[in-house]
C-alpha cells in the first residue's frame, strides 16, 4: 500500500464511521469528525479549554467551539468557569451517561460496512470486520503521538 492509498482508505474509514453513527435527534447534523475529534480530546484532558483542545488536534479555534457547544447541547461536555480567569471555561466529560452518548457507544458498523462491500459473502464481511478490529487495536489515537512532528 501507498501512502496515497492509506490517505485514501483514511478518507474511506473516516466517511464509513460518519455512516454508522446515529443520526441525532435534532439539532444540526454534519461535522461529526470534528464533534469527536474534540470530545476524545475533552475526555482526555479534563479541565481543559477550547484553546488547548485547539492546540493539541490542530483544528481551528472556531470549528473547536462550534463543536463543544453542540457537545454542551446533547450533555457530553459540561463546561465551568475557569475560578483563576472568569472569562475561561474548564471543559470535562459529563460524568452522567446521556442518552445520546449511550446511543452512540452501542451502535455497531456492520451495516454501514456491509452497505459499503455491496454485494459480499458473509466471510467477506467478517474478513473485513477483523482487519478493521485488528487496525483498531494497534493504531490507536495515541499512536499519533509517535509520529514525526
Amino acid at each position: 500500500m501507498s501512502p496515497v492509498e492509506l490517505i485514501l482508505l483514511g478518507r474511506t474509514l473516516m466517511k464509513l464511521g460518519e455512516q454508522a453513527l446515529p443520526a441525532p435527534e435534532s439539532g444540526p447534523t454534519g461535522g461529526e469528525r470534528t464533534v469527536v475529534i474534540v470530545m476524545s480530546d475533552v475526555y482526555a484532558h479534563a479541565g481543559t479549554t477550547v484553546v488547548e483542545v485547539a492546540r493539541r488536534t490542530g483544528l481551528p479555534q472556531s470549528a473547536v467551539s462550534g463543536a463543544v457547544a453542540r457537545l454542551r447541547e446533547v450533555g457530553s461536555v459540561i463546561a465551568e468557569p475557569d475560578a483563576a480567569d472568569k472569562r475561561r471555561q474548564l471543559l470535562r466529560r459529563n460524568p452522567e451517561l446521556t442518552p445520546r452518548r449511550q446511543k452512540v457507544a452501542t451502535a455497531g458498523i456492520d451495516d454501514a460496512i456491509a452497505a459499503a462491500l455491496g454485494e459480499h459473502s458473509p466471510a467477506d464481511l467478517a474478513e473485513v470486520l477483523a482487519a478493521l478490529e485488528t487496525l483498531g487495536k494497534r493504531l490507536t489515537p495515541e499512536t499519533i503521538a509517535r509520529l514525526r512532528p
